[in-house]
């Protein structure tokens, strides 16, 4: 049986400096927070096949699913790791830590 659809946001690698990036609506962004939820399963489907084809601006397209409770925040801890950057030295989004 199908897991049921959770709001979403779609990620993924920006192709040239390879941050974490997020879809808010036709742009893309470095922080989740500014990212479109998806709460439409037809519509992120959609949505993701759009993104997908903007193969010059990123790679590793997909939905990740998120908790909308207080804000926008990861459910699985390999997104809650993507988020906060790079984890060989502090730069980027970790110096906000």
């Amino acid at each position: 049986m199908p897991k049921s659809f959770q709001p979403s946001v779609i990620t993924a690698n920006a192709l040239l400096e390879g941050d974490v990036v997020y879809l808010n609506g036709t742009d893309w962004v470095r922080d989740l927070s500014q990212a479109e939820v998806l709460s439409d399963e037809a519509d992120a489907q959609l949505r993701l096949i759009e993104a997908s084809a903007r193969s010059s601006e990123v790679v590793g397209v997909y939905l990740s699913p998120v908790d909308t409770s207080s804000g926008i925040a990861p459910t699985h801890f390999r997104e809650a790791f993507r988020a906060t950057g790079p984890s060989n030295y502090s730069h980027g989004k970790q110096e906000r830590i």
